[in-house]
C-alpha cells in the first residue's frame, strides 16, 4: 500500500542484481515474470482487483527486460530529447521486434513519451520534430519538461506529485496519468480540471504540515536515503 489512493507498489531490492546470471540457467528464462504475474492475478484476492499493472524496466536490453516486454501487453518508451537517446531507440525498437516475433505475438507499442523536455534547447524541438515525423500520433502530446523537484522527490521517498504537487514535474505526470486513461477508453472529461485541482489542494494540506519538518532535517535525510 502506498499514500496515492489506489496505488499498491511491489518494489525492487540489491537481491535484482544478480538476477541476470541466475536467469541464464533457467528454462523458459524469458517468460519466468510473466507467470508470476499471472499467477499473483489469479489469486482470488487479486482478481478484478487492478486495472493496470505498470512495470518499470531498467536501462538496459538483458534479460530482466526481456522479461518485462514478454509479460506486457503494450509499452509506453520514454525518449530522454538528447541524442544518445535516439540512438538508443533504435536498438530498443529491434529488440521489441524480435521479443514480438519469438516470445509475445501480441505485444504492442502504447507510445512514445518526450522527457527531460527544454522548450528552450533546439536539440529538444528538432527530438520532438523528429518522433512526430516517425511515428505520429503514437507521441503522447504531454511532455515532461526539465524539472529540479523531480530530481528532489527520490530523496524524500516521495513520488513528484505528493513532493511538490503544484510543480512543473507534477503537473506533467497529472496530465500523461490523463491522457493515457483517455488513450485506453477511460473517460476523464469534464472532471480533469477540477479533479487535478482537488488532488493539489489535499496533497499541499499534507505537505504543508510536515513542510518544517523536512527543511529542518534536509541533511538527515539526504544522509537516510545516500
Amino acid at each position: 500500500q502506498t499514500e496515492v489512493d489506489n496505488l499498491n507498489l511491489i518494489p525492487a531490492n540489491i537481491k535484482l542484481v544478480a538476477a541476470e546470471l541466475e536467469l541464464v540457467g533457467l528454462d523458459s528464462r524469458e517468460s519466468l515474470l510473466k507467470k508470476k504475474i499471472t499467477n499473483f492475478l489469479n489469486d482470488d484476492k487479486n482478481r478484478n482487483v487492478y486495472d493496470f499493472i505498470i512495470i518499470d524496466c531498467p536501462p538496459s536490453l538483458g534479460l530482466i527486460t526481456v522479461n518485462a516486454l514478454t509479460a506486457a501487453d503494450s509499452l509506453l518508451i520514454p525518449v530522454q530529447c538528447e541524442y544518445y537517446a535516439l540512438e538508443g531507440l533504435s536498438q530498443l525498437l529491434n529488440t521489441i521486434k524480435n521479443v514480438k516475433n519469438v516470445f509475445n505475438p501480441s505485444l504492442n507499442i502504447e507510445g512514445y513519451l518526450l522527457t527531460m523536455f527544454d522548450s528552450r534547447l533546439k536539440l529538444s524541438n528538432q527530438i520532438e520534430s523528429e518522433l512526430r515525423k516517425f511515428f505520429g500520433e503514437k507521441v503522447f502530446n504531454t511532455k515532461i519538461f526539465r524539472n529540479v523537484k523531480i530530481g528532489e522527490a527520490p530523496s524524500y521517498g516521495k513520488p513528484v506529485i505528493t513532493y511538490d504537487p503544484t510543480s512543473t514535474g507534477a503537473q506533467n505526470y497529472f496530465e500523461l496519468g490523463k491522457e493515457f486513461l483517455e488513450r485506453n477508453g477511460f473517460s476523464v472529461n469534464g472532471e480533469s480540471k477540477n479533479s487535478d485541482k482537488s488532488i493539489i489542494e489535499s496533497k499541499i494540506e499534507k505537505t504543508s504540515e510536515n513542510k518544517s519538518e523536512i527543511n529542518n532535517n534536509d541533511l538527515n535525510n539526504d544522509s537516510n536515503n545516500g
